[in-house]
């Protein structure tokens, strides 16, 4: 498996890691039966730090797009080499660190990975081009 494909495969993990900590949260503020139900009048009834979640989760899934984007145009283009692993490992490290730092309001920190993160897509984007 090459760097960037196993990077792909991580970068579900965290993921999955997202929804799981965006539930617990969401079910911790209005419980198993909120959770259940229609979550009509949902964000009135959540902590600020369940909204974060949210937000990270909804924001992590916008972003996995351009992710598979970059790791398809590498592997079908047999671009793959060191600077694209590289890049892949740098999005899957600030993919993995951006849920905290939205989670905790880490500004500005939370602005610069999510731009590490998005250069690295472009620069495997880049590489499959040339």
């Amino acid at each position: 498996m090459s760097p960037e494909l196993a990077a792909l495969a991580v970068t579900a993990f965290i993921q999955l890691a997202a929804v799981i900590w965006s539930q617990r949260a969401l079910e911790a503020d209005i419980g198993h039966d909120g959770n259940l139900g229609t979550r009509e009048g949902l964000d009135q009834r959540l902590s600020e730090h369940a909204k974060r979640l949210r937000r990270a989760l909804a924001n992590h899934t916008e972003n996995i797009g351009l992710f598979i984007t970059a790791v398809v145009l590498v592997e079908f283009t047999a671009s793959n080499g060191w600077i694209t692993g590289i890049a892949a490992w740098v999005f899957v490290a600030a993919r993995a660190l951006y849920l905290p730092a939205y989670a905790f309001g880490w500004v500005p920190w939370r602005s610069v990975i999510f731009m590490a993160g998005l250069v690295s897509c472009f620069v495997m984007i880049i590489a499959s081009v040339f």
